[in-house]
């Protein structure tokens, strides 16, 4: 038939990867986040140093999802190209 050529199927359960890694990624993120909110609120910082906990939280955040987002489509790839 097409060889060489995804089937709608394929297409389709790639699609569903790329969404899931995304609000994963995106839930991770935020929790990540919410955790450095909340020691900031807790331990009552201001000024600087609840500025420096808010960046550091957001990066790390940042850092967490992008690696979930990576993680999940490299995983996906590695079945797809096994053929599960």
């Amino acid at each position: 038939m097409d060889m060489g050529r995804e089937s709608r199927w394929e297409k389709d359960a790639m699609t569903v990867e790329i969404v899931f890694a995304l609000v994963t990624a995106v839930a991770l993120a935020a929790a990540v986040f919410t955790v450095a909110l909340t020691l900031a609120l807790v331990l009552g910082f201001s000024g600087s140093a609840k500025k420096g906990v808010l960046v550091g939280g957001a990066l790390l955040a940042s850092t967490a999802g992008m690696r979930r987002l990576v993680r999940v489509l490299r995983r996906f790839d590695e079945q797809r190209r096994m053929g599960r």
